[in-house]
């Protein structure tokens, strides 16, 4: 992926995900998905702003099928925000940085 987002796969899930001292927003794309490639700048630019407070990765749904069926993503992108490893916030679709800003700050906060 990119040098601010993590490479996410159904290997490092739990190590990555389920047992991350923070939160962490998992972006469900694929390579031939438009508006996963949309959201990929979106989320490199927005991974800094969160800097030891989120982290931001990457699970490519056609290279890792665990995952994307148990948390039930249908459409993607789907972004699931799991804090202490559950899930607590989800996104479905692109959308501009200052959206997903709103919707990371909300679900942070909350």
């Amino acid at each position: 992926m990119g040098q601010n987002t993590l490479t996410i796969t159904d290997a490092n899930f739990d190590a990555e995900v389920a047992k991350s001292a923070v939160p962490v927003l998992v972006d469900f794309w694929a390579e031939w998905c438009g508006p996963c490639r949309i959201m990929s700048p979106i989320l490199e630019e927005a991974a800094p702003l969160y800097q030891g407070k989120l982290k931001i990765g990457k699970l490519n749904v056609d290279e890792n099928s665990d995952a994307p069926t148990k948390f039930g993503v249908m459409n993607i992108p789907t972004m699931i925000l799991f804090k202490n490893g559950k899930e607590s916030a989800r996104f479905v679709g692109s959308m501009s940085k200052g959206d997903l800003q709103k919707k990371i700050d909300k679900a942070l906060a909350g």
